[in-house]
């Protein structure tokens, strides 16, 4: 079996920028190099770009035709990646990102996306080690709960970005590798519940807590950042490493744990008759307050053929197509043999593998509510004895979706209906 690329790479990510670059910067080590996009002023098509490596710092700014991540990552990022893994002075690259930047939409381009000149993805020449996520632990609970935008806070990356600050703060945690919890809670209880959040949102994550700020003092940055370096080479087996997964994985991933704990507790909810869309739109608002995330695969009856992605963080969610069901598809060669195992064995006489299958995040706000209100959105059996033909007629607020002729990045959801912020 042939080698994987010598040249390591690890991404960085958080909310705030200078615990984020402190964390980064500790990581870097000899022969190393630091790369730190700031896109501040993408919205009048600037990036700008600082290099760290062990002869000093290098900053440069990019002009873009058209100002948004795609076009930094294929005209700047990805191409410069792809020289540093080809230097033999460099041993490793840590891609510090800018908070605005969201992490698996950028690994994914780095697992797919070929830069011009190059005959495979960045990934084939740099060994992605895995993902550092910086939480801030003072403000993080409120953040991922509520519905400030991001452009309220200087991290928009637009003047019209319309994502929150509770999309980015969750999906940058749910994606790490390593967590690093830095900073003080305001009280022990809130410790207690940011600890039961993240038990649950990342499970698979390995977990440092930093009561000081990084970067506070060398020797900090020194043991923080070999801490860092060992955790991330001695990941358990299922963890991520910068690899995103599809609308089509399993949800419990890293079994998380289902019990309540200081009023945070993770819901599964599985049924195998269709929603009403009528009824779950209106029942998405129970799913708006008092959550810190919901996943998970949707079957509206009006739309029998689609699978539906809904996804929320805090009082934002957005809900678009990821792909088709199996039942009455004859590509199953077409899909993972992880999901054609899982149809079969929960394959249903009438329904197939349609289903419904959400989790929800809880921690302010009543469980059995939600669940109640979930169920309420369910056909009832006089209208599952009207068959499809009738489901289709039904009125849909989810057929109105919105392609964003900018989001070149692949991701599991090619169209995407926002709810927008509530």
């Amino acid at each position: 079996m042939p080698e994987g690329p010598e040249t390591g790479l690890t991404l960085v990510c958080g909310a705030d920028r200078a615990a984020t670059a402190a964390v980064a910067a500790s990581l870097r080590g000899p022969r190393g190099v630091l790369v730190a996009p700031d896109l501040r002023g993408l919205g009048e098509g600037v990036v700008h770009r600082r290099m760290v490596d062990d002869d000093g710092a290098c900053d440069a700014v990019l002009e873009l035709a058209h100002g948004c991540v795609a076009c930094t990552l294929r005209e700047d990022l990805l191409p410069l990646l792809l020289r540093l893994a080809r230097d033999p002075a460099v041993r490793h690259v840590v891609l510090l990102l800018d908070p605005g930047m969201e992490p698996e939409a950028v690994a994914e381009a780095l697992h797919v996306l070929v830069p011009d000149g190059a005959d495979a993805p960045v990934t084939e020449v740099l060994a992605l080690r895995g993902v550092v996520g910086v939480v801030d632990a003072e403000t993080w609970l409120d953040d991922a709960g509520g519905d400030d935008a991001l452009v309220e806070r200087g991290l928009g990356l637009t003047a019209d970005d319309e994502r929150t600050v509770a999309q980015m703060v969750v999906a940058q945690a749910e994606f790490a590798d390593v967590l690093v919890v830095a900073g003080r809670c305001p009280t022990p209880w809130d410790r207690v519940r940011l600890e039961a959040v993240l038990d649950r949102l990342a499970p698979r994550a390995e977990r440092l807590t930093v009561a000081d700020p990084p970067g506070s003092a060398p020797e900090i940055a020194v043991e923080l950042g070999a801490e860092i370096v060992t955790r991330l080479a001695d990941l358990r087996d299922d963890a991520r490493r910068g690899v995103p997964e599809d609308a089509h994985a399993p949800l419990l991933r890293g079994e998380p744990p289902l019990a309540r704990d200081a009023g945070v507790s993770m819901l599964h909810v599985g049924h195998r008759r269709p929603f009403h869309p009528e009824r779950l739109h209106t029942a998405i608002d129970v799913l708006l307050h008092g959550t810190i995330r919901v996943r998970g695969r949707v079957w509206v009856a009006s739309q029998p053929e689609h699978v539906l992605w809904l996804e929320s963080a805090g009082g934002a969610l957005q809900i678009g197509v990821a792909g088709t069901w199996l039942a009455g598809s004859e590509d199953w060669d077409d899909v993972h043999d992880e999901r054609r195992a899982a149809a079969a064995l929960r394959w249903d006489e009438r329904f197939g593998d349609r289903e419904q299958q959400l989790v929800v995040l809880v921690h302010d706000a009543d469980p059995a509510g939600i669940v109640e209100a979930l169920d309420a959105a369910l056909l009832t059996d006089e209208e599952l004895a009207l068959g499809e033909p009738a489901w289709r007629r039904f009125p849909d607020p989810f057929s109105h979706r919105h392609v964003d002729p900018c989001a070149e990045l692949p991701g599991v959801v090619d169209e995407a209906f926002t709810e927008g912020e509530r």
